[in-house]
């Protein structure tokens, strides 16, 4: 297995060099596309998402093996080039190297280790994908239809190799309180800032009825609120973002007519696509999980198992919270024991 760490290692640090901003992923899909090939792998691609697929038999059940290759933005307070990698005291640093190159090459690596396995009961489809971060048109999205029917998929994300069972979806609502304009210093118009309020109070104080186990409750957070034109004038519209992170007992749309009917605000979505999943706990796949000791939970952050029509759950090497921040990293073990996961459960 030895050469299989070692090429993770090789292979993430010369993604890490490339700059792979979500919507800028050419040259990283480039990359990945080679390094395929170079293995002898033959390899599709459509705009930057690149896959490559091993049968063993019709008749197998399909697996997706799917991790992302684009990143964030770096943030300002980088204290080290993020296009630099540097491993140092058992740690490579680097933007992408926790959220999702870690995860990404160690898939490729348990893909080109079970290709050479005879008698595996799964067919496996290798996916690196694009535009993860901004839930991309050009992303997953643009090639579920192009690899077959999928069985189920294992999404490669920071989770510590914990297993999430279930994640929440995203839904985006803009609202708008309707007032009526006049002059502050007189008692007339009707100020749209206190329509809002009372809207975003009953936002704070209502609950869904279904909680989930793996997810709790559904979460509606106001994060961004603008009014006003200037101080004398009453406004007559004031603005205000909804966060909504549904559970897997809500469709986003079911969510979006509740929360419309309760406001007095106007309520548009931006987009109902991303539903939150989960995987039925006797799945085979969840059972193997189980088996081996691993801890399943429910996942609070999106990857692209919300486009997912499939069965789906969420693991791979490093931690959530080092995604998105500063001098991010990975622990070169934590992928040596990402590699062992994935075959372990998949090698049968």
């Amino acid at each position: 297995m030895n050469n299989y760490y070692e090429k993770a290692i090789s292979l993430l640090k010369d993604l890490i060099a490339i700059p792979s901003i979500s919507r800028n992923e050419e040259k990283t899909a480039d990359l990945i596309s080679a390094f395929l090939q170079s293995e002898g792998v033959s390899v599709s691609r459509k705009f930057n998402n690149v896959w490559a697929t091993h049968f063993t038999n019709p008749e197998n059940p399909l697996v997706l093996l799917n991790s992302h290759h684009d990143t964030v933005k770096p943030v300002s307070s980088w204290t080290l080039n993020p296009f630099e990698p540097l491993e140092k005291n058992g740690k490579l640093y680097g933007l992408g190297s926790n959220d999702a190159g870690a995860s990404l090459v160690s898939l490729l690596m348990s893909f080109l280790y079970l290709s050479k396995q005879k008698n595996n009961k799964y067919n496996f489809i290798f996916l690196a994908s694009a535009e993860e971060e901004i839930s991309g048109k050009k992303g997953i999205a643009s090639v579920l239809d192009d690899l077959g029917k999928i069985d189920f998929a294992i999404v490669g994300e920071p989770t510590g190799m914990q297993a999430a069972v279930a994640e929440k979806g995203l839904m985006v609502l803009d609202c708008m309180a309707h007032g009526k304009a006049g002059h502050a210093a007189r008692n007339e118009g009707i100020n749209a800032i206190s329509i809002a309020i009372n809207d975003i109070k009953k936002i704070e104080e209502y609950h869904f009825d279904k909680v989930s186990d793996f997810l709790g409750e559904v979460k509606t957070t106001v994060t961004q609120i603008n009014a006003g034109t200037q101080h004398n004038v009453i406004p007559e519209i004031c603005d205000f973002v909804i966060d909504v992170r549904t559970n897997e007992h809500y469709s986003n749309k079911e969510v979006f007519e509740i929360i419309d009917k309760i406001l007095k605000s106007e309520v548009k979505a931006r987009s109902f696509r991303l539903n939150s999943s989960s995987i039925d706990e006797n799945h085979e796949i969840v059972r193997r999980i189980k088996k081996l000791g691993i801890k399943t939970f429910g996942s609070p952050t999106l990857s692209d198992q919300a486009l997912m029509n499939f069965p789906s759950l969420k693991i791979g090497p490093g931690q959530s919270g080092r995604s998105h921040t500063a001098d991010e990293y990975i622990y070169l073990d934590e992928m040596k024991h990402g590699i062992d996961i994935y075959i372990e459960l998949l090698n049968c």
